[in-house]
C-alpha cells in the first residue's frame, strides 16, 4: 500500500477508542503499515478515552460512537467541542450510518466521520487529513449531509473567482471523491490536486473540504445528477 507520506516528517500520534478489542487491533494494524503514523494508546470506553487523550495529547483521536460510560459524541464534545481551550483532532468512526450522528459529531468539533466499512485507504487518509487540520467525511454521508444543508444560507461572495480547473476539483470534492480519485478523474498528480485545494480554500475562505463541498452545493455548482451511482 502506497503511503504518500514524507518519511522525514515527525510521525502522527494516534489514540484509538473502541469498546471492541478486535476493532482496535484492526485499526492499529492498518495504521501500523504507514511509517508516518504511530498508535500511542488504546481506550475501551469513552471516559478512558478522554482521560488518555488529555494526558497523552495525541495528534488524532479515532473514536467509536457507541461506547460504555461516555459515547463518542460526548467524547468529541469534551475533547474538541465549543469552549475547549486546547482542542484535539477527533475522527469519529462508526458502524452506524445515521445522518444525525454525523451532524452531531461535526457540530461537536469532529474533523472526520467515517463508517467502519470505508476501507483502510480512507481510514489512513482521514487520519492524515485530521493531522493537517483538514476534514474528511465518508463520501455517502458527505453527499447526504450537504444536500440536507444546501440552500439554508445565502452563498458567500467570492472575491477571487475560481478557475475552471479549480471548479472541476470542487465538483468532485462535493460528491465525495477522495484526493486520489480526483487525480484519476482529472488526470493530474496528487501534488497538483493538493495545490488546487489549497488555492480553493484561500479563495473561498474556508477551512476544509467539507466546507468546500458545502459551498458547491449552496452555489449550484453540483446537482443530484452528478452524484456517483450506488
Amino acid at each position: 500500500m502506497s503511503d504518500g507520506s514524507d518519511r522525514n516528517a515527525p510521525r502522527t500520534r494516534v489514540l484509538i477508542a473502541d469498546d471492541q478489542e478486535m476493532v482496535r487491533t484492526g485499526f492499529r494494524l492498518i495504521l501500523g503499515t504507514q511509517p508516518d503514523l504511530e498508535v500511542i494508546g488504546e481506550a475501551a470506553d469513552g471516559a478512558e478515552c478522554v482521560e488518555l487523550a488529555r494526558r497523552l495529547r495525541p495528534d488524532v483521536c479515532l473514536v467509536d460512537i457507541r461506547m460504555p460510560r461516555l459515547d463518542g459524541l460526548e467524547v468529541t464534545r469534551a475533547l474538541a467541542g465549543p469552549g475547549v481551550t486546547d482542542p484535539l483532532r477527533v475522527v469519529v468512526v462508526t458502524t452506524f450510518d445515521q445522518d444525525d450522528y454525523a451532524y452531531t459529531a461535526l457540530h461537536n468539533g469532529a474533523c472526520g466521520f467515517l463508517l467502519k466499512d470505508a476501507g483502510s485507504t480512507l481510514l489512513i487518509e482521514a487520519v492524515r487529513s485530521a493531522a493537517r487540520g483538514d476534514a474528511l467525511v465518508s463520501p455517502a454521508i458527505t453527499v447526504r449531509l450537504l444536500k440536507h444543508l444546501a440552500g439554508r444560507r445565502p452563498p458567500a461572495t467570492v472575491p477571487h473567482p475560481l478557475s475552471e480547473r479549480e471548479l472541476d476539483v470542487v465538483r468532485l470534492v462535493a460528491v465525495g471523491r477522495t484526493n486520489q480519485e480526483v487525480c484519476g478523474e482529472l488526470y493530474v498528480s496528487l501534488g497538483t490536486v493538493k495545490t488546487h485545494l489549497a488555492n480553493i480554500k484561500d479563495k473561498l475562505a474556508v477551512r476544509n473540504r467539507v466546507e468546500i463541498a458545502a459551498w458547491a452545493w449552496d452555489t449550484g455548482h453540483v446537482h443530484d445528477r452528478q452524484l456517483p451511482s450506488a
